[in-house]
């Protein structure tokens, strides 16, 4: 029986034909996006956005839109939009990248321009850009925020500094300066679709039954604990999700992974329960070996059974589970399989009788301090800022940053989760993570 990458290459190979430059195959980790989009009964895409507070007046919105179409220009995966033709998750690659810079309008003078940005992102249109900018005065701060949007089934992590970087040198070439020739864009065209089809060997080769078999007894006890989301649970002209955030001392060489796993149990037990078995997905992976560096969405999602422990605990926010090393050791077994895209996993997985349909109950993404530059416009360094609020996919995301101290955010779906037992549960994550030889005050 063909793998679902092999499938997936033959649907493709059928649908493209001889428009495979304007029709691109999609990876694993692309696919699950696209087909997430596709489920969503509103169509709502998975976003990433950046922002950046700028001092009143430094932004030229028809500079940084001629700097944003040229940045477009020289990656074909920012000026392709995700689409689904006929069944099959795509790339569909627009030759002129019209990219515009919105500055939405505000229902009543004064609105906060955090309610601003979120209409805007609420409100994303799919048939649109997968790049998109928007700028927003602040009149009490005297600051205008530029947002950066892309939609994820464009971008990874390891593409948004480079993205930030090379968007501020586009700022600061002349007005006028031209798109890429077109020899340029079709050479990158042809290293992007290298990259991708690189990426679907490697995940092709990756789904044997013995890589099967694995993630079937692996996540053979998972189910879905979070309950089903009621809007009514939303507390009356609140946003759609809470956020809370905190700053801790750095360890030595960083939390490890493992150690981040861990943290996240104490705070799945506080929202699940104890003895469960709870999905948590995270990213991982990069780009094939040999394949050029080009901007793009190649990280898989892997999912982590994060067992939530049995018994009392024995500190705040401990409690009985798998020993570290236990955890460390399971999470090397599961990159060795790292490259079997995730609806093979879940295929797997459902295959072998378990009731797991591929929800996940929380996202942990982790990223380097020193991998996140400003974005720069014309010397001038925008301060980022956050924009809480916004919808989460999934019940709840953690996100951790670790540089010379660690900043860690939790943001939760409040149809799902009610504040206080978030906070509860960001309570229990923090005091995981706080070294054991410091106080913080």
């Amino acid at each position: 029986m063909l793998s679902i990458t092999s499938q997936y290459l033959a649907r493709y190979r059928r649908l493209a034909g001889d428009r495979s430059d304007t029709l691109l195959p999609v990876t694993g980790a692309q696919r699950r996006f696209v087909l997430v989009r596709a489920l969503d009964p509103t169509g709502r895409p998975d976003l990433v956005p950046m922002f950046f507070a700028f001092p009143s007046g430094t932004i030229d919105p028809e500079r940084l839109r001629a700097a944003v179409r040229r940045l477009a220009a020289r990656h074909t995966a920012l000026r392709s939009r995700p689409t689904v033709v006929r069944g099959t998750p795509v790339l569909s690659v627009a030759a002129d990248p019209d990219i515009s810079v919105t500055v939405p309008a505000t229902p009543v003078p004064g609105e906060p321009p955090a309610d601003t940005l979120r209409r805007a992102l609420a409100s994303w249109e799919v048939q649109g850009p997968a790049l998109r900018l928007f700028l927003v005065h602040d009149e009490e701060r005297a600051e205008d925020v530029l947002a950066v949007v892309l939609d994820h089934a464009v971008c990874d992590g390891r593409s948004l500094a480079r993205i930030v970087d090379e968007l501020g040198a586009a700022y600061a070439e002349e007005a006028a300066g031209s798109l890429p020739a077109p020899g340029e864009a079709e050479a990158e065209l042809a290293a992007y679709r290298e990259a991708v089809l690189g990426q679907l060997a490697a995940e092709e080769k990756a789904e044997t039954p013995e890589a099967a078999a694995y993630w079937a007894d692996r996540l053979r006890t998972l189910r879905t604990h979070a309950p089903q989301p009621r809007p009514a649970r939303v507390p009356e002209g609140a946003q759609p999700s809470g956020a809370a955030q905190a700053r801790l001392p750095a360890h030595d060489g960083g939390v490890s992974f493992p150690g981040l796993l861990d943290a996240c149990r104490s705070a799945a037990r506080e929202l699940y329960g104890p003895g469960r078995a709870v999905p948590l997905g995270y990213p991982w992976g990069g780009r094939p070996t040999g394949a050029e560096p080009v901007v793009g969405c190649f990280l898989n999602t892997l999912v982590f059974p994060v067992d939530t422990g049995h018994g009392h605990r024995h500190g705040p926010g401990q409690d009985h589970g798998p020993a570290p090393e236990a955890t460390a050791d399971a999470w090397w077994d599961d990159l060795d399989r790292a490259d079997v895209p995730f609806d093979a996993v879940v295929a797997a997985v459902r295959a072998a009788g378990s009731g797991w349909t591929g929800g996940l109950d929380g996202l942990l993404t982790v990223d380097d301090d020193t991998r996140r530059p400003p974005l720069v416009l014309d010397g001038v360094e925008g301060r980022e800022v956050h924009v809480d609020g916004r919808p989460v996919r999934g019940p709840f995301a953690v996100s951790v940053t670790q540089g010379a101290e660690i900043r860690l955010r939790m943001a939760w779906d409040r149809a799902v989760i009610d504040d206080e037992t978030a906070h509860r549960a960001f309570d229990a994550l923090t005091q995981a993570l706080r070294p054991t030889d410091h106080t913080v005050r």
